[in-house]
């Protein structure tokens, strides 16, 4: 049976495949593999479940760095993402292209489907033929569903999801663990806490909550308002995620079929948590928003949505443990630098330029290093 390359982290310059590359939390990934070094490839269909311009922005600081080369493309297209695979023989991939969103998927189950089951089976596939040394997979705090007993700790069992994006999350893992079962390639699957920063998605809800305040109109707040969520500062988690790559998973030799852990496995494969293990009321956070935006919010009280968890809170003990990362940005201070990021990219005077200067500035840097994956579905 064959293996997976060994992940050298020695060498002068690696190249680290990073699939979702113009998303929030791949931006954030790939600057910082930039940052230290490494070559990112990055992979991205730039689809418009948002503002596409928010994905060309990041796209635009991300071509300006030398060592960055993009190319558009999805991953629900098998032969293209394989041959882009082989082409580049990266060092490893983090897998960070999903369709997000809890809400979305009631109404688009389809889309979840397609990009996080067949999408997320292409990617292993690529993996396994061009025996890449690591792969890192995003997974979500929602695969632990009907579970109330916080904080959520790796070792709890996550087999009642609440919501379509959840369970496709988990079947992620667990195609994950069979690969790496079955063809030896090393995965960590990391389990995020709501991520959240600037350059932020704009359907979660510290964008949402800011936009409304700033336009004085109400906030929605689900559940009266009587929910907490485990807030996780994306550069935090950035420089989690880097650490890890560098970590490719291994067997644990403690492993008892018998009485089988579910965070670890016979085979090269892990599940970790991140997130901050602060748990942080809306409320709170609503009042964090106001006293840095300086204007009161108007908050409208709904019932709780269908999928949606009162409370989230990430055990961070056995990633604090096993691999030395522990979060350390608190919320004040998070919410202060995206609330400084919203206002610095939305001003009025600039907004409406933005857009042009954007794409111009990509077409600029699409020359050599950027290029779209033949029959790729956008």
């Amino acid at each position: 049976m064959r293996r997976g390359r060994p992940f050298d982290s020695t060498t002068d310059m690696r190249t680290i495949l990073v699939t979702g590359a113009a998303g929030f939390i791949g931006y954030h990934v790939a600057m910082r593999l930039l940052e230290r070094g490494d070559a990112v490839v990055g992979v991205d269909n730039l689809n418009t479940y948002y503002d596409p311009s928010l994905k060309r922005a990041r796209l635009a600081r991300l071509l300006a760095h030398p060592a960055f080369t993009f190319t558009r493309g999805d991953i629900c297209d098998a032969l293209p993402l394989r041959a882009l695979v082989e082409r580049h023989r990266p060092a490893a991939v983090i897998h960070l292209a999903a369709q997000a969103g809890v809400r979305y998927s009631l109404e688009h189950p389809d889309v979840y489907g397609s990009t996080n089951l067949v999408g997320t089976l292409n990617v292993l596939e690529a993996c396994r033929h061009a025996e890449i040394g690591h792969l890192v997979f995003a997974s979500s705090s929602s695969v632990y569903g009907a579970n109330t007993t916080t904080p959520f700790d790796v070792t709890h069992r996550a087999d009642h999801p609440l919501s379509l994006y959840a369970a496709t999350k988990k079947a992620g893992e667990l195609l994950a663990h069979s690969y790496a079962h079955l063809f030896r390639v090393p995965i960590t699957a990391l389990r995020f806490f709501t991520v959240y920063g600037p350059y932020g998605r704009p359907d979660m809800a510290l964008f949402t909550f800011t936009r409304a305040i700033l336009a004085g109109t109400p906030i929605p707040l689900f559940n009266a308002g009587e929910m907490s969520r485990d807030f996780t500062y994306v550069e935090d988690l950035s420089d989690a995620i880097a650490r890890i790559v560098d970590r490719p998973a291994q067997p644990d030799p403690s492993w008892d079929a018998t009485s089988p852990s579910p965070e670890s496995s016979s085979a090269p494969f892990r599940v970790y948590n991140l997130g901050s293990d602060r748990p942080v009321p809306l409320l709170h956070l609503v009042a964090l928003l106001e006293r840095h935006l300086g204007k009161r919010a108007i908050i409208e009280s709904l019932p709780m949505q269908p999928g949606d968890v009162p409370a989230t809170w990430a055990d961070l003990r056995i990633t604090e443990r096993e691999l030395g990362v522990r979060p350390t940005t608190t919320i004040d201070e998070g919410v202060r630098r995206f609330v400084e990021w919203y206002r610095g990219y939305y001003q009025p005077s600039a907004s409406a330029e933005r857009p042009a200067r954007t794409r111009a500035r990509a077409k600029a840097h699409s020359g050599t290093r950027s290029e779209t994956m033949p029959h790729a579905v956008t």
